[in-house]
């Protein structure tokens, strides 16, 4: 939810649901990330998390990045912008640790990759838990190996940026959630928050039956009110329109809802993140402002058609109740 639709009060509508709202702290500085937790604290006393992105080991490869730039260069002028410098950078990564270890929020999960081992007794010491989002049973491994409390599964049908860490260049491919987890499940005895694709209680309880023990949701929530996301993207969210997996505004792999600029750009983006992100930034915003849906990311999940227009907290409930209401039905069911 980085990126825009993540907004203090949205995560203070989650909390006071029942849910665990968490604040997105990717493309930021620390210091406006200490001001969201800030004003979070001014909404709400319950417990809540934070999501960092573990830096990119090593920069992109400068020839395929110089090629790319001139390819979407006219896409700039098209939106009376220009390109962003195509630099390398770790999101603020040192600045943020220390935040979240001075103000402890509840949970600190990690996108992107595994924070190393002093990274999460760092936490520990602060008395707060670290989750860390994974892909596949290697990673699993890895982040149990490293001390993580809880494992967010990401299934292939999630929306926005994939959350492996080795963002290879493959374009669709992945793992379905309930795949995933079923494999997880059998690879540690971590706890398991499943993500991807889940619109609703039936969802929900689907997960929980596959060994989860929490859901996390993200584009469920992008038509609240609650949520900063951009007029444009609302507009589309609850459409049939097909979503797929590009590198084209990032230079990581995300999923998206289909649009001109992914189509045009998706097979000459090299995998090149943060730098294409940066590159990318100014004419996303510019597009936005202008309302111009097919030249901006339209993060979205697969089941993004069954998003509702309603206030955040209502749509937690919602989920909530109906996946009781599964489970029971489902339980009461004989097996002959």
């Amino acid at each position: 939810m980085a990126g825009g639709p993540s907004t203090p009060e949205l995560a203070a509508a989650v909390c006071r649901a029942g849910g665990l709202g968490f604040l997105a702290a990717g493309y930021k500085r620390a210091d406006a990330v200490g001001n969201e937790i800030r004003a979070l604290r001014e909404a709400t006393v319950a417990p809540f998390g934070v999501n960092v992105f573990v830096p990119t080991p090593e920069p992109a490869d400068p020839d395929g990045l110089s090629d790319y730039l001139q390819q979407i260069a006219p896409e700039a002028a098209r939106q009376g912008a220009e390109l962003g410098e195509p630099r390398f950078d770790d999101d603020d990564w040192e600045a943020k640790l220390a935040l979240v270890c001075a103000e402890r929020p509840a949970v600190v999960s990690f996108t992107f990759g595994c924070p190393a081992r002093d990274v999460v007794d760092r936490l520990h010491r602060a008395e707060i838990a670290a989750w860390v989002t994974i892909t596949n049973v290697e990673e699993a491994h890895a982040a149990h190996a490293a001390g993580a409390d809880a494992l967010v599964v990401q299934g292939t049908e999630a929306g926005g940026h994939r959350g492996g860490w080795l963002a290879d260049d493959s374009d669709e491919g992945g793992v379905g959630l309930l795949v995933l987890l079923r494999t997880v499940s059998r690879a540690t005895s971590l706890p398991l928050i499943a993500t991807g694709g889940i619109m609703d209680g039936a969802a929900l309880a689907a997960v929980l039956c596959a060994g989860a023990s929490a859901a996390q949701v993200g584009t469920a929530l992008m038509l609240s009110p609650e949520a900063a996301t951009a007029e444009a993207q609302r507009a589309l969210l609850a459409e049939q329109r097909p979503t797929r997996v590009t590198r084209a505004f990032s230079g990581r792999p995300a999923r998206g809802i289909v649009n001109r600029f992914m189509t045009e750009h998706s097979a000459g983006a090299p995998l090149a993140y943060p730098e294409i992100h940066h590159v990318t930034s100014p004419l996303r915003a510019a597009a936005r402002r202008r309302g111009d849906a097919d030249a901006f990311n339209l993060w979205a999940g697969q089941a993004h058609e069954l998003v509702q227009a309603r206030p955040a907290g209502e749509i937690v409930r919602q989920i909530a109740e109906e996946a009781s209401a599964v489970l029971g039905r489902v339980s009461a069911i004989r097996l002959r």
